[in-house]
């Protein structure tokens, strides 16, 4: 890759497009070397952990090279493009192939480094991921890697191999999915023996730390095992299966889940409830001038249910602070919604719904629905949330037994709305029934303040003039 040292060449890095997020993966370049560029313009389009997000560049000028092609994951603070703001055309370049790791850093801009979610990202705290090449390079990259994690503004002398051990005065490398899953399984990384390169910490060293120890004899020394993610490709038949790699939010979303899992103690609560004035309500607003050109349907009044029951019982809108062993209560309710997109499952939240008028949450819903539908839901309508519904009931499910979103309390599951057999006023009649389950943090939520909760949710759709009574 040609290294960039004019004054009128400035690189643009990779922002960091949510909090919290290390790394994207470059989907799509909208400009080639050669082309110009406006201050705003989008240049190309990646997708996280959480969304993907479109990219416009922050100066004018002229494209002067594109350092790494589609598909490419780029780590947080890494220049992707190289921009003359002189004007002047250079001969195009071709996207430089990602086999080798810059040697040095590149030139700091000045001010502060743009992004789009969050604070600047530390022009010196991130690296390129490592590549297969020249080992001088990933030496030196280590050993930057190692002066910032001890602080200290200068390059150590790094050794060709990390030691086996992390010391003790300084703090295992590892990525922060690492670090959860070593929390999870009580792992401590000072102890792990690492394998990746530079002597990061890799998901397979924790699980091989976490195993019985009598699998692993020391006095002989032992072969690296193959890593499990790379199969045998004899194994592999092309005509009969199809592979699919795991990345993006389909990552995110499986290892969250996980996480929460095996974190929070989960209870699940069932209740069936007779919604037939409910549906009633949802014709009659139907027809209501003020919700004119709104998305109304039983989600809509099963949401503002929800908030009404959390207003009668604000313990349940809580979080687990483990750090600190905590209980943190929100005097806010940032309301998630569960969306089923073509990149997976998301979980956006509409901000401070508490405060919300019935139009202007069928507003909010009808808003998060399209944005998430048309994929373009950005992460920081994904953080912060403090509850969710999910509806499982638009795929003609009864109910199930919702995991917690990552950080929340409490998940509200509703199932299919079906005309049932049921008693009223003394006599079976055909009525709209569905099953709600309420999933709690057993930590923070006991029984009887879930089963109020769910139990307010429930009377409230069987009686909706609660929602008058009650808000």
């Amino acid at each position: 890759m040609t290294t960039m040292t004019e004054a009128s060449v400035r690189e643009f890095k990779m922002p960091d497009v949510g909090e919290g997020l290390t790394e994207a993966e470059i989907l799509k370049w909208y400009v080639q070397p050669g082309d110009k560029v406006t201050d705003g313009q989008v240049v190309c389009e990646v997708e996280t952990a959480k969304a993907a997000v479109e990219l416009p560049i922050p100066y004018d000028g002229v494209v002067r090279e594109l350092h790494f092609p589609e598909g490419t994951t780029v780590d947080v603070g890494t220049s992707i493009i190289a921009v003359d703001v002189s004007g002047g055309a250079p001969a195009p370049q071709a996207p430089a192939e990602p086999q080798q790791a810059p040697a040095q850093e590149e030139p700091k801009p000045e001010g502060r480094q743009p992004v789009l979610v969050g604070y600047g990202v530390a022009t010196s705290s991130t690296k390129r991921r490592p590549r297969k090449g020249p080992e001088a390079p990933a030496q030196q990259a280590s050993a930057a890697i190692q002066s910032e994690l001890n602080g200290h503004g200068t390059a150590q002398t790094a050794t060709p191999v990390p030691p086996p051990t992390a010391p003790p005065q300084q703090r295992p490398l590892a990525k922060p999915p690492v670090r959860k899953l070593a929390k999870d399984l009580g792992v401590d990384l000072a102890t792990v023996t690492p394998t990746g390169p530079e002597g990061i910490i890799t998901r397979e060293d924790v699980h091989a730390a976490a195993a019985p120890q009598t699998l692993e004899p020391t006095p002989t020394p032992v072969v690296a095992p193959t890593p499990a993610s790379a199969p045998a490709p004899a194994s592999y038949d092309t005509t009969r299966e199809t592979r699919i790699p795991v990345r993006g939010v389909r990552k995110a979303t499986a290892a969250a889940m996980v996480g929460s899992a095996f974190t929070a103690p989960h209870v699940t609560e069932f209740v069936t409830v007779d919604v037939t004035r409910t549906m009633k309500l949802v014709e009659e607003l139907k027809e209501d001038k003020e919700f004119t050109g709104l998305r109304v349907n039983p989600l809509l009044l099963i949401s503002k249910a929800l908030l009404v029951a959390i207003k009668r019982n604000p313990d349940i809108n809580a979080s687990w602070d483990e750090a600190n062993q905590e209980i943190v209560v929100k005097h806010y309710v940032n309301l998630g919604i569960a969306a089923a997109t073509p990149r997976g499952l998301i979980v956006p939240n509409i901000k401070d719904a508490q405060d919300k008028t019935l139009p202007q949450l069928a507003e909010a819903l009808g808003e998060l629905v399209s944005t998430a539908r048309e994929g373009k839901t950005s992460p920081s309508a994904m953080q912060g949330g403090t509850v969710t519904i999910t509806n499982v009931g638009v795929f003609g499910v009864d109910t199930g037994t919702p995991i917690l979103n990552p950080g929340e309390s409490a998940i509200l599951a509703v199932g299919a709305i079906k005309l049932q057999p049921w008693v009223h006023k003394g006599k079976v009649k055909p009525r709209q029934v569905t099953t709600l389950a309420l999933s709690f943090d057993h930590r923070l939520v006991d029984g009887e303040l879930g089963s109020k909760v769910l139990a307010d949710v429930a009377a409230i759709l069987e009686q909706p003039k609660r929602l008058i009574t009650w808000a």
